[in-house]
């Protein structure tokens, strides 16, 4: 974005005016800040990186080295503690018959001297190949042609066990064979172990020296980026601050509730697509805006009809008459118990024009229609209302159950023309949610209507000839309010009758608490 004389800054340099202006007149390539951003910190870490490599490399080199020397010394020690013991321990064994030749041949028992003498053999071999130092591979040398000697006088004495007898001349080559070169190895293997010993004194010499020299680079290496940085931050500081300063202003006034304000960046590079990507968000903002003030009017029409439906002018006339030929007929407490039901009833209807009430009270609300329905259809309908206590204080929509309530009468119980029931259960789920089961015993639904009710309660059928208040509208209105994972299910099965199950969240009421958790045992154990 060019700035006029009016915008710039009095402070600004003309000479980083004029490299930020040309800059721009060439034209940048996309991503071109990211690319200068990685340019100057890769010219500020290479160093540090080449420096770590190196000091990494040379302090993997000597950590070889070092742990090359204590695992040989490791292994040299152990050998100089046992070898001697474990070989002139067996050999007299075999030679007094205490252990029998025979029993050991051919096994890989730790008594068996050839064994013995072959693992130290491999070790010291596996230690001069990797030795450098002529002094060390001498010893090692020596100790392998001591031990090859110790393996012939092991062979000796052994054929003469095989033999049988020569018990003497056993006995005098273990005092002057045997137990002579174990000493000889041992006393080898114990300057083998020195001159390890000392070759670690040069390792760590060498780890000082190698600490020493990465210290003093290390330090020029920081002095060196210190300026670095401080020269390319003030360079293109002002190139970058400059267009996120006009966007937060803009996002201020976005904020407060501008809709219409949008920016214009020609920089090239991702200060650009940001601006874009904000003047996106605006726009999609806006138009969200614009579908809640929508959605809300969608569901105050609904909340309007569904209102429409209770005021319903055939319901008033029959309870108005019912009450009037109660009164004719002397059937006083009657009379006043329907006008006490029915002024309840459009109470909870009105509810001084809330949208949500509690339980308890949609519960009231309830009876109170099927009380007032009872009567004028006593022949035919009964009901039971089991709702647990826990319940009773949360909140939900009003008058969400009456319509399910009332379609259970008219499309299932009245169908059937017979005794029929309507039983509303009420209760917490495990995962702490109101659940609402209305059934009837009424007539039911054929295979084909329950497929069509329930393409309407997913929306993928539309029939604006449905009797009543649908439970399509019903649905609507629940995730309207709360969210795809509420609603209504509905099951049904011809002669035998319906189903609907209402899942809504548990919400507490400001001066009740609403417990979502796991029914005690003494509530209601519901069955959907």
């Amino acid at each position: 974005m060019r700035l006029t004389r009016s915008e710039r800054k009095p402070g600004r340099k003309p000479w980083r005016r004029h490299l930020k202006l040309l800059t721009r007149r060439r034209g940048r390539r996309e991503h071109s800040i990211r690319g200068k951003i990685l340019f100057f910190s890769w010219q500020a870490l290479l160093p540090v990186f080449l420096l770590a490599v190196y000091a990494i490399f040379s302090m993997g080199t000597v950590y070889q080295k070092y742990d090359h020397i204590v695992r040989n010394i490791t292994s040299a020690n152990t050998y100089n503690v046992n070898l001697k013991k474990n070989l002139d321990e067996s050999m007299y064994l075999i030679v007094i018959g205490s252990l029998r030749w025979s029993d050991l041949k051919d096994t890989d028992d730790p008594e068996n001297p050839y064994v013995t003498l072959a693992a130290a053999e491999t070790d010291f071999r596996a230690m001069l190949a990797a030795a450098e130092d002529p002094e060390i591979r001498n010893t090692l040398k020596a100790i392998l042609k001591l031990s090859d000697i110790l393996h012939k006088r092991i062979d000796d004495i052994i054929s003469n066990v095989e033999a049988g007898g020569h018990y003497d001349d056993n006995v005098e080559m273990l005092d002057m064979n045997i137990n002579i070169l174990t000493k000889l190895i041992q006393d080898d293997i114990a300057d083998y172990i020195y001159q390890e010993a000392s070759s670690m004194e040069l390792v760590r010499q060498a780890v000082s020296r190698q600490a020493s020299r990465t210290t003093v680079m290390l330090a020029a290496l920081l002095v060196f980026m210190f300026i670095g940085s401080v020269i390319s931050s003030n360079t293109f500081s002002s190139i970058i601050t400059d267009p996120i300063q006009q966007l937060c202003t803009l996002s201020a006034r976005f904020a407060e509730g501008d809709f219409s304000v949008r920016i214009k960046l020609n920089s090239h590079d991702e200060l650009e697509k940001l601006g874009d990507s904000f003047n996106q968000m605006v726009g999609e903002i806006a138009s969200l805006v614009e579908d809640i003030r929508r959605e809300q009017n969608n569901l105050k029409e609904i909340e309007l009809k569904l209102l429409q439906e209770q005021i319903n002018p055939h319901f008033l006339y029959n309870t108005l008459d019912a009450i009037s030929w109660l009164t004719e007929s002397g059937e006083k407490d009657q009379a006043v118990s329907m006008i006490a039901s029915l002024s309840n009833f459009f109470r909870t209807a009105l509810s001084k024009g809330r949208s949500r009430i509690r339980v308890e009270e949609e519960i009231s609300h309830i009876r109170s229609y099927l009380e007032i329905q009872q009567f004028r259809y006593k022949d035919i309908l009964s009901y039971r209302i089991e709702v647990a206590d826990v319940v009773l204080p949360c909140l939900m929509l009003k008058l969400t159950l009456q319509p399910v309530v009332e379609n259970a009468l008219y499309h299932g119980i009245k169908h059937k023309r017979e005794k029929g029931c309507i039983v509303l259960l009420g209760d917490l789920t495990e995962q702490g949610q109101l659940r609402f089961v209305v059934s009837d015993n009424g007539i039911g639904m054929t295979p084909s209507e329950l497929k069509h009710a329930r393409a309407l309660l997913t929306g993928e059928t539309v029939d604006p000839s449905q009797h009543g208040f649908g439970l399509n509208n019903l649905q609507q209105r629940i995730q309207m309010t709360y969210g795809p994972a509420f609603g209504v299910a509905i099951d049904s099965h011809y002669g035998q009758g319906t189903t609907v199950t209402l899942t809504l969240p548990a919400e507490s009421d400001s001066s009740r608490q609403c417990l979502p958790a796991a029914a005690p045992s003494d509530q209601l154990n519901l069955k959907t």
